[in-house]
Formats: C-alpha cells, sequence, structure tokens
C-alpha cells in the first residue's frame, strides 16, 4: 500500500511513499517519455517510448540514474 508522506522542509508537498519501508515510490515504467522530459525539463531524445523500454535500451535500472 502507498501512503503519502511530507518531506523535507526544502522539498515540494507530499511524495508517494512505500508503506513497508517507507522509501520513496519508484516512477511508473509505462510514463511517456516526453512526460518525464517536460517535468524534468531534459531532452531524452524518444518521445514515443515509454519509460521502461527507455530504461531497459539504455541499461539503466532507475530514472534518478537515467537523468545522472
Amino acid at each position: 500500500m502507498i501512503s503519502m508522506a511530507n518531506d523535507a522542509p526544502k522539498m515540494k508537498g507530499k511524495r508517494a511513499r512505500d508503506k513497508g519501508t517507507g522509501r520513496l515510490r519508484k516512477k511508473r515504467s509505462d510514463t511517456k517519455v516526453k512526460s518525464v522530459e517536460k517535468k524534468y525539463g531534459r531532452l531524452l531524445g524518444k518521445d514515443g517510448l515509454q519509460l521502461g523500454t527507455l530504461l531497459k535500451r539504455l541499461h539503466k535500472k532507475s530514472l534518478k540514474k537515467l537523468l545522472k
């Protein structure tokens, strides 16, 4: 189950966390890359793909590692 929790003072609003561990929830793999580009202001160049597909092709484990 997912719960919403307040983050540190400098972070905006509430973010989804896993109830069991309290860790931040991972971004859904079926999110369109175009949406990720818009949200994070980064051009990834693969608008038609889903995030999960792009991560597999680039051998990345998470969105955070992709954006680094």
